[in-house]
Formats: C-alpha cells, sequence, structure tokens
C-alpha cells in the first residue's frame, strides 16, 4: 500500500464560473473553486488583490485603499476592462 498525497489535476478541478466572489456570504461564491490556486489578470496584469469578477461584463472589484465600511470589511471599487480567470 503506497501513500499518495491527494494533489488535485486538471480533471477534478472545477470549471471557473463567470462571476466568482471570494466572500462566502454572497450567492457567487463557489467554496469549490477556492480548494485550488486562481489567478486574475486584469488588462494584461496579474491582480492579486481581487475580490469579486465578472468576465462577461469586464470588470473586478478591488479594496480601495484602507477604507472599511461599517462591518469592518474593505470598501470596494470597480474596475472596467478585460478580465481573464485562471487556475494558476
Amino acid at each position: 500500500m503506497t501513500d499518495t498525497p491527494a494533489i488535485p489535476d486538471a480533471t477534478t478541478r472545477p470549471a471557473l464560473p463567470d462571476h466568482l466572489s471570494i466572500d462566502p456570504r454572497s450567492p457567487h461564491h463557489v467554496a469549490a473553486v477556492f480548494q485550488h490556486d486562481i489567478g486574475i489578470r486584469f488588462n494584461g496584469k496579474e491582480r492579486t488583490d481581487v475580490e469579486e469578477y465578472c468576465v462577461s461584463e469586464g470588470w473586478v472589484k478591488v479594496p480601495a485603499g484602507k477604507a472599511l465600511d461599517r462591518k469592518g470589511k474593505p470598501l470596494l471599487i470597480k474596475l472596467k476592462g478585460t478580465v481573464e480567470a485562471y487556475y494558476a
């Protein structure tokens, strides 16, 4: 009997949704996708601060500096452009 670690491969990864959010309370949150590393390319540049994205509408939401809302979550701004999501 061999002990092989459970390394997910490309065949077990779920398809990346068109609209995805990291907030678990959002209806656009898909927990199975976050078991893998995800990359976001916005206007040809790698972004690591994306909170939510929509590929078909062409926008990402990112924190607006250090500003927080009344619940302690970062305030988000929507940036429009070309969005590409991929598994890293």
